[in-house]
């Protein structure tokens, strides 16, 4: 090392490189010339230098052109320690000056002069002087040069947002999930697949009438409550809907079989598919749409609304609605759609997928209950023939091993109570219909009338006649209208209702003209209505299921809900996500026992009035009391026949010998009792209907 010390002090200065003064020279201040060296260079060097000097030329021309922004170009140039010297001493005065500014900027940020930074690789200061000549062209930019980067930059952002926008569309149409697991039966793999089946008007007490032993078998395999409630008005469309969706008819907007909308302008008719098949009346998310849109291939066969296009989803299968099909061609249906290719089969095609949803209607039950009425012996074959075609279908599963993969869900939208003569109420005794511009609904019936300003007169004449019909209730729908009927934030619902109690039916002269029909003996068709208080038990529907979404105890009994729990059911079952909705309800369902348990409730079979006679055993049509009230010495009649049932020291008549006064209840005891008392009775109520009917027509 000495010996490399040695050398260097034999060197002569001559022996420096240009480079090497330069660095060594630190203290020379009198050596540079605004910020640059004034050693000389070596001679070697001039040819560098001049390439160096041409291009520093052709920058400075730049200096008079316009930049992308409208500002001028900023003058780049390689200032090094190696070359500063001769730089300065060759620069023009002009172009000196021109650079001075840039250079005092460089001093203050330790670039140039006598700082240790100044050694830094020419790079290093090339992009420093670019940083800062880039901040003074922003800083000077125009209001126009401004106006135009916000215009470009606006522009972008546009264009991402309807990119964006595209984007969520076209992925919300579908939505991908998760894989589902899928289960063996055998000869195919099967992701998890419901079967939802409506009996339109199938009422609950038709499982105690010994005509149902598919369904009552099906009970003791599943999960059921005692019943399931409707949602008001107990009419088709609305709860069919309301089941599809989870909502009140308030929310989804079918507020009934048939409306007017003040906004539209238009008029819905349940069986008129030019007013009833449009997407604008059917709001909500149905589970066919749900399902498709989360990649879940569906069947709909029939479903009232399902031929609507709701939300422009194309749905999987749709069968189109047909009264006349027979119960066979349903199984058929079903049974054909579970044999399709599934994803995993060689034979799959990708237009014809297995659905894993299937939603079929079956109307036969209700459109024989309106016809003969919900106690006619047609009735009682037309369930027959429905249980069959239950059996079939739980046959079908069973044949393909599929018991225990697809889940079954048998459900019912209302009930039926049978209709009579003798239980109408003329709308022309009631209204002026002169003054009402539109009649929605039946059997109740909502009221708009030409002018609003009328609307409170009628609203009190109407309260007025009801206090003399108890068979009617009114409501103003934004003033007393239930809360439990969930039935007034919609303006397609109408401002004035009329309700019928359970059983009653109001008809307007073009219908059923009722004085000359009883005077004549018509019978009143339909036979079977419902649309009435949804709690009523006459309106009670079913719900039962069954399969690996239910792994319940064989025959759970679960407390009675509302049908707007059975979409989020359903959903759950074939693992999609419901829409937002009025259900709370979800899977495992929560049973509270068995059927068979002590403490469960006796199946109850709601009285049902079938003759004008026998209304004197029903609670909805007459009160026990008002009864008693109204005949002289009635009191004092059942008074005693009542201290024969509490009492063991006498006994009149033995009762039937399928109960004692004992084990059931005083009014069951005194139904039993009317086979002895039948004449007296009749021609009681002959009398006393006959009078009321009067008073009635007056």
């Amino acid at each position: 090392m000495s010996t490399d010390i040695d050398a260097t002090k034999n060197r002569g200065s001559d022996t420096y490189s240009v480079d090497e003064r330069t660095l060594c020279d630190a203290s020379d201040d009198e050596g540079y010339k605004n910020g640059r060296p004034s050693s000389e260079v070596s001679e070697g060097d001039h040819d560098i230098l001049e390439s160096e000097d041409e291009r520093e030329r052709l920058l400075i021309s730049q200096e008079s052109k316009t930049g992308f922004f409208g500002k001028k170009g900023v003058k780049i140039g390689r200032r090094n320690a190696k070359n500063s010297s001769t730089d300065g001493i060759r620069r023009s005065k002009k172009v000196h000056n021109e650079e001075s500014s840039a250079l005092m900027y460089e001093m203050e940020e330790g670039i140039g002069g006598s700082s240790p930074s100044f050694s830094r690789h020419s790079s290093e200061s090339d992009e420093q002087r670019l940083r800062t000549t880039t901040t003074q062209r922003k800083a000077c930019a125009s209001p126009a040069q401004v106006f135009r980067r916000l215009c470009i930059y606006l522009s972008i952002a546009v264009l991402f947002v309807v990119l964006l926008v595209s984007a969520y569309r076209l992925s919300g149409s579908k939505k991908t999930r998760p894989p589902p697991v899928m289960v063996s039966n055998g000869t195919s793999l099967f992701a998890p697949t419901t079967i939802l089946i409506s009996l339109d008007g199938f009422r609950a007490d038709f499982l105690y009438r010994g005509l149902t032993p598919t369904l009552n078998k099906f009970v003791a395999n599943g999960i059921s409550p005692k019943y399931m409630m409707p949602s008001f008005p107990s009419v088709t469309f609305p709860n069919h809907y309301t089941m599809a969706t989870g909502l009140y008819p308030e929310a989804h907007g079918v507020v009934g079989n048939s409306f007017w909308d003040p906004s539209l302008k238009k008029e819905f008719y349940y069986t008129d598919p030019d007013r009833s098949l449009q997407p604008f009346w059917w709001g909500g998310e149905p589970l066919w749409v749900t399902a498709e849109r989360q990649e879940v291939p569906t069947a709909v066969h029939m479903w009232p609304g399902s031929e609507a296009h709701i939300a422009n989803m194309d749905i999987s299968y749709i069968d189109k609605y047909n009264g006349s099909e027979v119960l066979s061609r349903k199984v058929d249906r079903m049974l054909g759609l579970l044999d399709v290719p599934g994803p995993m089969d060689p034979s799959v095609k990708a237009d014809e997928p297995r659905p894993q949803f299937i939603a079929a209607y079956v109307p036969n039950v209700d459109a024989d209950g309106h016809k003969y009425g919900p106690n006619s012996t047609e009735i009682r074959a037309t369930i027959q023939e429905v249980d069959a075609m239950l059996g079939s279908l739980l046959s079908g599963l069973e044949s393909r091993n599929l018991t225990n993969i697809v889940n079954v869900v048998i459900v019912s939208d209302h009930g039926m109570a049978t209709t009579d003569v003798t239980r109408l109420i003329q709308l022309e005794d009631l209204v002026n219909v002169e003054e009402i511009e539109h009649i929605d609904g039946w059997p109740l019936y909502g009221l708009r009338p030409k002018k609003m300003e009328d609307l409170e007169r009628i609203h009190q004449d109407l309260l007025a006649k009801a206090k003399d019909n108890p068979n009617i209730e009114v409501y103003l729908k934004d003033k007393d209208m239930p809360e439990k009927y969930h039935f007034s934030n919609n303006e397609r619902i109408a401002p004035l209702w009329i309700v019928p109690k359970t059983g009653w039916a109001i008809v307007t002269k073009d219908d059923f003209d009722v004085e000359k029909g009883k005077e004549n003996g018509d019978v009143y068709h339909p036979r079977g209505l419902h649309g009435y208080n949804h709690e009523h038990p006459l309106m009670r529907a079913i719900f039962v299921a069954r399969g690996p979404a239910f792994p319940h105890t064989p025959n759970s009994r679960m407390e009675p809900f509302q049908n707007i729990e059975l979409y989020n059911i359903v959903c759950d079952s074939i693992g999609i996500t419901p829409a937002p909705n009025n259900g709370t309800l979800r899977l495992p369902l929560k049973p509270v026992g068995l059927h068979d348990d002590p403490e469960a409730s006796h199946n109850e079979t709601p009285v049902d009035p079938v003759e004008a006679s026998s209304y004197f055993t029903t609670a909805t049509m007459t009160s026990f009391s008002s009864l008693i009230a109204s005949a002289s010495g009635l009191e004092d009649t059942f008074s005693s026949i009542h201290q024969e049932v509490t009492t063991t020291s006498s006994s009149p008549a033995p009762p039937p010998p399928s109960a004692t006064p004992s084990s059931e209840s005083f009014w069951e005891w005194l139904t039993h009792k009317a086979d002895h008392i039948e004449e007296w009775v009749e021609d009681f109520l002959h009398n006393h209907t006959h009078n009321g009917a009067e008073k009635d027509g007056a």
